[in-house]
Parts: structure tokens; C-alpha cells; sequence
């Protein structure tokens, strides 16, 4: 159900590289494209009116929340959760745990961010670990992947757990229809990888509601093979980190071959507009804001070495899964499809094997 009225996302002013500027010109972007949203800016007050001087419809949809504590990237999340409680990032949290704030969105310490996502937020009923997922470029349009870093080692249950939501996320906000479910594998051949990998593979296979393709390796996410894929977060964030990096390379390699000779800057003139398309396409910008599924809450993470625009999307992530009323339908989908299916998939496994 989509959400009536202004959506209001408390934003860490003063998380990533380039904050509380990008922060500001990413709001004033977003702003643009979603003239129902309303920012509970959280950070340095004086600061931040300073940028926003000159932006008056930016100033007009904000409040304040004014704190001089910031979690700095190098903080451990064991840290952050003992003194961060009263930063930028900590009470962005707080308002969405208070009902001040639909979402919070942070450029901030990933592993902060999600230690204190949990500790505020909490869990949704019958999930037991949150995972990172967002969109990545295919061939075919985009694939939802995670987890991208939240869970370093995963059981069968957390696979399976990740799968249903992947799946959710990518019907309901999306749009796709039976969306396919696959598992990030060192080949297609059900006798390879971990134990817990083929386990949770066998139970997928009995899970109702669940269009499970099986096994897909690295290279089948550029493919789009499928419209999910499900990883432990240790192996997901480094297939993001080395698609990140690729599609870096390649533009590097692109920009030398058009700058070696007068007929190759010629060529270039030709094929500018392809070219500008083609970078928007992989301009992993367009791609920013990940989500912490399975949290009693929303919170989006952003890039931390992001900029304006790349921010901007990732509030617009936020804003979708509000609009889209996410949290509300993955409870309730969530309970429709795993209710005794999880741990009676495996029950049903047994007496299959026995």
C-alpha cells in the first residue's frame, strides 16, 4: 500500500567524505524529484543552514536536529554502540525508532550503522539477521544481491531467510513479477560448495512462493541470470567491491583509447552520445543506496565516498521503500511464505532422505 502525505527521512548530515556538503546538495537534488519529502537534518545546525543558505525550498522542508558527536569511519561497531548513541547517525535511528522519521539514510560507518540499526530498530518477526542488498546492472536490467557485508559467515536458515526477502524486495519495490532466485556458487553442479550453501539449495528447492533457479556463479550476475542473488555477506561484498572496481577500469581503458590520436579524439566525437549512455548505465551513482532488510525499521546506507548525486539516489531509495510501504509487506508476506516452511523444508528433507 502506498504511503499518503509527506514522507519525512531523517538524514547523518555529517557521514561519508564529502559531508554535510554532498549531504546538503543530495537532499536539494532529491527534493527536486520527490516534492512530498521532508529531511529531519541531523548534525552540525550552524553548519548546515550555512549551505543551505541560498536553498530555500530546501530549508523550507527541513528541521534540525542539532548534535556536535560524529561517528568517525574508523570507529569499531562495539565502540559506536556505547558512545555514538548521541551522533548524527545515532539519532537519525532514534527518529525512525520514535516515529519522528520514516527512514533514516547515512553515508556513514557501515558496520556502526548496522550494529546500531539493530540495537534501535530491531528485528522483523521471524528474521534473524539483517542483510545488505541492493540493486546491481545486468544485462537485463537489474539483480537484487545480498547479502553485501552484514554477515560475514551464514547458516541454512539465514541463506533461506535472505532469499524470501531478496525475492519480496525485488516483487514489491521492483515490480517484478515471480522474480528467480539464485545462490552465488563456485559452479552450477549441486555436489560443489559449502555444506551450508547445498543445504540451503536443497530447502529452497521445497519452499512455496519461491521460483529457485539454483546455483549461479560470478559471472552470472552481470549475466542476470536471475533476478535475486543470495550470498553470506563476506563473498557479496567482495563481488561488489570487484564489479566496482571493473567498471572503473574499463572507463579508464575507454578514456585512454579515445585520447591516443587525433582520428581516435575524432572517433570520439562520433560516439560521445553511446558513450555518455553507456556511463550512465554503469555509473554505480545510479545504483547507490543499500538496504538493511529485515530490520523493524528502515535504514538506507549510502556509499561513503559518494557525491551529490550518488546521495540523492540513495534517499530516493528510502523514499521508495516508504511509498511502497516495504517493512509493513515483507512482515506479512514474509510470515505467508517461510510460516513452517523454513524449518519444515527441512523436516520434510529428513523424512524424504531416510
Amino acid at each position: 500500500m502506498a504511503l499518503s502525505g509527506d514522507v519525512t527521512i531523517a538524514l547523518d548530515a555529517m557521514g561519508g567524505d564529502q559531508a554535510p556538503k554532498m549531504v546538503v546538495k543530495g537532499a536539494a537534488i532529491a527534493l527536486k524529484r520527490y516534492p512530498g519529502l521532508r529531511f529531519l537534518m541531523v548534525g552540525d545546525e550552524p553548519r548546515l543552514r550555512a549551505l543551505m543558505k541560498r536553498r530555500k525550498k530546501l530549508l523550507a522542508a527541513t528541521v534540525f536536529l542539532h548534535t556536535d558527536e560524529v561517528v568517525p569511519g574508523s570507529m569499531r561497531p562495539s565502540v559506536a554502540l556505547r558512545q555514538g548513541r548521541k551522533s548524527s547517525m545515532g539519532l537519525a535511528l532514534r527518529a525512525v525508532r520514535e516515529g519522528r522519521a520514516h527512514a533514516a539514510v547515512s553515508a556513514g560507518n557501515t558496520g556502526a550503522l548496522m550494529a546500531m540499526a539493530r540495537m534501535m530498530l530491531g528485528m522483523l518477526p521471524g528474521i534473524d539477521r539483517p542483510a545488505i542488498a541492493a540493486t546491481m546492472p545486468t544485462l537485463r536490467g537489474e539483480t537484487v544481491v545480498l547479502d553485501l557485508g552484514a554477515n560475514t559467515e551464514c547458516d541454512v536458515r539465514n541463506l533461506i531467510q535472505f532469499a524470501i526477502m531478496g525475492e519480496l524486495f525485488a516483487r514489491i519495490v521492483l515490480g517484478y513479477q515471480n522474480p528467480s532466485v539464485g545462490l552465488l556458487n563456485v559452479g552450477e553442479e549441486e555436489v560443489k560448495g559449502l555444506e551450508a550453501v547445498r543445504e540451503a539449495a536443497a530447502r529452497l528447492k521445497t519452499i512455496d512462493g519461491i521460483r529457485f533457479h539454483g546455483f549461479v556463479e560470478g559471472d552470472d550476475i552481470a549475466k542476470g541470470t536471475v533476478d535475486v542473488v543470495v550470498t553470506d555477506g563476506f563473498t557479496g561484498n567482495i563481488a561488489l567491491k570487484t564489479a566496482e572496481g571493473t567498471a572503473k577500469l574499463y572507463s579508464h581503458y575507454l578514456k585512454s583509447a579515445f585520447r591516443r590520436s587525433l582520428l581516435a579524439r575524432i572517433g570520439y566525437l562520433f560516439a560521445r552520445a553511446s558513450l555518455k549512455a553507456l556511463q550512465k548505465q554503469t555509473d554505480p551513482r545510479h545504483h547507490n543506496g543499500a538496504m538493511f532488510l529485515g530490520l523493524g525499521g528502515i535504514a538506507v546506507k549510502s556509499h561513503g565516498g559518494t557525491d551529490a548525486l550518488g546521495f540523492a539516489n540513495a534517499i530516493g531509495v528510502a523514499y521508495d521503500l516508504v511509498a511502497h510501504g516495504f517493512n509493513d509487506r515483507i512482515s506479512g508476506e514474509f510470515k505467508r511464505i517461510a510460516a513452517g516452511q523454513i524449518d519444515g523444508a527441512s523436516v520434510q528433507q529428513k523424512a524424504a532422505t531416510a
